[in-house]
């Protein structure tokens, strides 16, 4: 089996079309990879009728205060999501790091992709910015 049978190749995500040939751009590898791990992330559990386990409750954390226990509530269920969710990869370390006093909060996931044995870093931004940064307009 070669790396790239195993790692798999789809659709970008979000999907894109070459403006050259009109034709659906895919990925591949790693990249595949740290889509699919985006996708997993963002998308909240039983919004997929055919796989209600599907995804991760980040959702459920955004107005909560940001204190240690929430912390380890984050990394617990991204690392359980991508233990479920991922079988490519076995996940080493979830960390984060807080900004914007905050509002923004990234996740950093080191991971081995299994069959390479290969360690690759992704950050997910999880973010609180939606609607904060509104303006009255004058």
């Amino acid at each position: 089996m070669s790396d790239s049978s195993f790692l798999g190749t789809g659709w970008s995500y979000p999907p894109v079309f070459d403006n050259a040939n009109f034709e659906l751009q895919l990925s591949s590898g790693v990249a595949n990879i740290n889509q699919s791990i985006d996708l997993l992330l963002k998308t909240p559990v039983g919004s997929r009728t055919l796989m209600p386990d599907y995804g991760c409750n980040l959702s459920s954390y955004v107005f909560r205060r940001i204190d240690a226990s929430l912390q380890e509530e984050i990394i617990q269920s991204v690392s359980l999501t991508l233990l479920n969710g991922e079988p490519r990869i076995d996940v080493e370390r979830v960390d984060l790091s807080i900004q914007d006093g905050g509002a923004v909060v990234n996740v950093a996931i080191t991971y081995v992709v299994r069959q390479t044995n290969a360690r690759h870093n992704h950050v997910f931004p999880f973010s609180q910015l939606e609607g904060t940064n509104l303006e009255i307009a004058g």
